[in-house]
């Protein structure tokens, strides 16, 4: 099972690192330097608006669907009827809820209008989110793998277009990057529909109320997680852009958004190594394996790096923010630090998380979730009307650092895993050495090549001090007996 799971994580990270880093930086940076802080602020706090409520799209249909299917992998045909004709219910339900908050906190008809198309959106990844789920439950990770960058791979083809050639006469106007998301997502889910078709044959929508109210009390538990944690991950654009009168709102949404931006980058590599741990450990529980090296290898993939980025990041924020925008650097450096500081709080959620979720311990979760709502909002309100957008960035960092660390607490109680002392001991020597490299490379005049040796450094002190085994991962390539 490891030697599957790191050879699909390698499969999965090399296609990542192919497209998403130059649709972030290449792509998504390259539109809110065009359009400016203002109109991408706009856009931002609506994309996270509806991200937001975007639970209601699911219901925790995909996360339950997920452990499920890779238990009973015959049910696929008999759910994938039902669910599909429960989907397009939700996605009336969802497009309501929406349009009426809207309404209710304000939104003006140009804000209507994007967010008429980031509903759709929303639609379309949720479906193609609950159609791959089939596809990695039943362990079909290389196809999976292909379809998690076909969506942005086309929306790098459409946007390069409109942005580095002439066809618009070199303009470029928010609304035509949130249609060409509509056109990237639609194209991808037909693709994934049609791939599960082959492995379903054809199938009948339907809706069977029975069916779905049974369906939805077992998957609710997940829809509630979900939901919570949408709350403490991407309320904060939002109260910044409500809270703040215009156009300082918008502005330091869109500032916030610039730093944001790096930190979820680097987030997707842990939401990708989370989507194959899930069926991984929820078939490990089942057949009742032994979980401890599996956890301790994810651990170690996640957190050593999350602890290299964050602590270069933190001391090399100026040099990136410099490099990567025009405007508005000051600001968004600080807020780029806090942000980055919060990571391995993600990368613990990541892990254990998802270890968490593949048990089906969702009260335990639920109650780490809503404290970390409860908690980001009360610091959101506390802190934006003084430090702006800054307060937001210490909000997300608290919160990250406090839910990561009680769902590492909570695994440790429930499947008594134990780290030795000496494993403890190499994190803690690792984590020194990684701020001290990095502290003493910043004092170096070239600061690109100071960044570059404060990398490999980290690497280096990974490497001796075999957090990351080499001849291990090696071995793990040959087939096991």
């Amino acid at each position: 099972m490891r030697r599957k799971f790191v050879t699909n994580l390698l499969l999965l990270i090399s296609l990542n690192l192919l497209i998403k880093p130059f649709w972030v930086l290449g792509i998504d940076l390259k539109v809110q330097n065009v359009v400016g802080a203002e109109s991408f602020g706009l856009y931002f706090a609506l994309f996270n608006f509806s991200m937001i409520l975007n639970i209601l799209l699911d219901i925790g249909i995909t996360n339950y669907n997920n452990r499920n299917i890779s238990r009973h992998g015959y049910l696929l045909k008999k759910h994938l009827s039902n669910i599909v004709g429960l989907k397009l219910v939700l996605a009336v339900l969802y497009s309501f809820v929406c349009l009426t908050v809207g309404f209710v906190i304000g939104y003006d008809k140009v804000q209507f209008h994007l967010l008429l198309f980031l509903i759709l959106n929303q639609f379309l990844i949720s479906f193609t989110l609950y159609l791959r789920s089939n596809i990695s439950a039943l362990q079909f990770f290389r196809t999976d793998s292909l379809l998690s960058v076909l969506d942005r791979t086309l929306m790098i083809v459409i946007c390069s277009v409109l942005l580095f050639t002439n066809l618009t006469g070199g303009i470029f106007r928010i609304e035509w990057f949130v249609y060409a998301q509509t056109a990237a997502y639609l194209i991808t889910m037909l693709v994934t529909l049609s791939i599960v078709l082959a492995k379903t044959g054809r199938i009948s929508i339907r809706f069977n109320r029975q069916f779905c109210l049974v369906f939805l009390k077992k998957s609710y538990p997940y829809a509630l997680l979900i939901l919570l944690m949408a709350f403490y991950n991407r309320i904060d654009s939002v109260i910044l852009e409500r809270m703040l009168p215009d156009p300082l709102g918008k502005q330091q949404a869109g500032i916030y958004a610039q730093a944001f931006r790096l930190l979820d980058a680097v987030s997707m590599f842990g939401a990708l190594m989370a989507g194959l741990l899930l069926p991984m450990f929820a078939g490990m529980i089942k057949r009742k394996e032994t979980l401890g090296s599996m956890i301790q290898l994810a651990f170690v993939l996640l957190f050593v790096p999350a602890v290299v980025i964050a602590v270069s990041t933190l001391f090399y924020s100026r040099e990136i923010m410099e490099l990567l925008y025009h405007s508005h650097i000051d600001d968004s450096v600080n807020m780029l630090g806090l942000l980055m500081t919060g990571f391995p709080g993600i990368a613990l959620t990541y892990v254990f998380g998802t270890l968490l979720t593949a048990n089906g311990s969702l009260k335990q979760l639920n109650i780490v979730a809503f404290c970390g709502m409860a908690l980001n909002i009360a610091l959101n309100l506390i802190l934006i009307p003084s430090l702006y957008g800054k307060g937001s960035a210490i909000a997300s960092m608290v919160t990250q650092l406090v839910t990561g660390t009680a769902q590492l607490g909570i695994s440790i109680l429930l499947f008594r895993i134990k780290f030795s002392n000496l494993f403890i001991y190499k994190l803690v020597l690792f984590t020194g050495l990684v701020i001290l490299a990095t502290y003493l490379s910043k004092r170096m005049d070239n600061q690109l090549a100071g960044y570059l040796i404060a990398i490999s450094a980290s690497g280096i002190f990974a490497l001796s001090l075999r957090l990351i085994n080499l001849r291990e991962m090696f071995l793990l390539f040959k087939k096991e007996p």
